[in-house]
């Protein structure tokens, strides 16, 4: 058995046993889990990412301190693990929704004609396309649509224009950028969703959304009016007809179906949607390759199943660092909410009861900024998603604060230089993170953050 077979193994024990644990509530399969998990943090020596190894060793210290300090450190840091095993679960499932996406050529007829768009429609196609496909690709969007804008955007494109040539790849590379950063928003599938509904459990997604997908739509309108307004708008020399935007719809049709199926899953089983995407995603991927096989018989079953256990290790290989990310950053999110004395908390902050809904404001900012300095949005989300609701702040609804996280997260990754999404733009293009997030970015940001903290001041009224 190879390294990458053996990790994929893992993986799965880690993905199934967790999976057995939130339906049913088996404590031994949610041990099982961990103990794979386990294993599987360890055939990662030498494999990770300088912020991987990082987070591991932040984890490390906070496990000494949750067992030198905490009240029952055994059941926490059970918990803490827990929470690591749900993240890595949660990367494998919606990952292999990459693999029957990665093969399909309707993705593929979709990527084209949002590009070859005339410039007057490139700007809204590319960034709600993006936002699509963040759904079911995650990050995998942008290193395929990336590498589809370097591929078309070429000088002859441009008509030997140099100076347009760089305009054409600072705006689609910002259309795909925005566009990517809504998907934590709009997705009910989304990472976002899936840290506020498990850190805040008397929420749901049908009072979350209201306000996310508000501040959603509102993020998008004020990234096109940013693109005319930065401009240039050079003469179209080009006379070729725009392609149909038809492969685009169908895509849609498809994505709805598999967030249908999530949510039927979620009334069905009567579990929380975070879980039933755990379900949902998989299923939806293995009937997308079964349907994509369907002409060799036998409605294609077998060999979507063949498919899938062949291709499984070198899906899963690529994100060992996604799943250190985020499983340690929830598991440190979990140790450190478990660490704090909410009583104390609560004296300590009575200030935040006289700024009301402003607070969910700045939580907005805080995910943001402390982003800037390398805190990944998952830890501080955790941490004030599990802290803010038992302020009992007036004003402050819980599904209004966690609409607030999951924007402040939204403009972390649109801005932070240290983030894996601005790192990948900046591999691609040449131009570095910062100069992406905060010049090329920096009019939009401007502009987003009073109108957002807007619509949350104003949204309390509704809560």
């Amino acid at each position: 058995m190879t390294t990458d077979r053996l990790r994929a193994s893992l993986l799965l024990t880690v993905t199934l046993a967790t999976l057995v644990h939130l339906i049913v509530g088996n404590p031994l399969a949610q041990g099982l889990g961990i103990a794979a998990l386990g294993v599987y943090l360890l055939t990662l020596r030498g494999q990770l990412s300088g912020m991987s190894k990082g987070l591991l060793w932040v984890a490390a210290g906070a496990t000494l301190i949750a067992i030198g300090y905490a009240q029952e450190p055994d059941r926490l840091l059970f918990e803490a693990a827990g929470r690591f095993a749900f993240f890595a679960t949660f990367v494998v499932a919606l990952g292999m929704l990459r693999l029957p996406a990665y093969r399909s050529r309707l993705v593929r007829r979709c990527g084209q004609s949002m590009l070859l768009q005339p410039p007057g429609r490139r700007y809204p196609i590319l960034s709600l396309g993006s936002a699509l496909f963040g759904i079911i690709l995650n990050i995998g969007v942008l290193n395929l649509f990336a590498a589809m804008i370097e591929k078309s955007n070429t000088l002859g494109a441009a008509q030997g224009r140099v100076w347009v040539q760089r305009a054409r790849r600072r705006r689609m590379m910002l259309a795909l950028l925005r566009g990517f950063s809504l998907a934590p928003l709009i997705s009910p599938m989304g990472i976002g969703v899936a840290v506020v509904l498990s850190s805040m459990p008397e929420v749901a997604w049908r009072e979350l959304a209201p306000y996310a997908l508000g501040a959603a739509v509102l993020i998008f309108l004020i990234g096109w009016l940013a693109d005319q307004l930065a401009g240039p708008h050079p003469l179209a020399v080009d006379s070729r007809r725009a392609p149909s935007l038809l492969p685009l719809g169908r895509f849609a049709l498809l994505l709805a179906g598999i967030v249908t199926l999530v949510f039927c899953l979620a009334w069905w089983l009567k579990v929380r949607l975070p879980i039933a995407a755990l379900l949902g995603a998989p299923l939806g991927a293995f009937v997308w390759l079964a349907w994509q096989r369907r002409r060799l018989g036998g409605l294609g079953l077998v060999a979507a199943g063949r498919s899938l256990h062949r291709q499984l290790p070198w899906l899963l290989a690529p994100t060992r660092n996604e799943i250190v990310v985020l499983g340690a950053a929830g598991y440190l999110g979990h140790l450190c909410v478990g660490l704090v004395d909410t009583a104390t908390l609560v004296t300590a902050l009575t200030v935040l009861d006289t700024l009301g809904a402003w607070n969910a404001v700045l939580a907005m900012l805080l995910v943001m900024v402390l982003a800037q300095i390398g805190i990944n949005p998952i830890v501080t989300v955790t941490l004030l998603a599990g802290i803010l609701p038992t302020l009992a702040i007036e004003g402050l609804a819980p599904p209004l604060i966690g609409a607030s996280l999951m924007v402040g997260w939204a403009l972390a990754l649109m801005s932070s230089p240290m983030t894996a999404s601005m790192l990948i733009l900046s591999r691609f293009t040449g131009v570095p993170s910062t100069r992406i997030g905060y010049r090329w970015n920096g009019a939009f940001l401007c502009m987003s953050i009073p109108l957002l903290a807007s619509w949350f001041l104003l949204a309390r009224f509704g809560s």
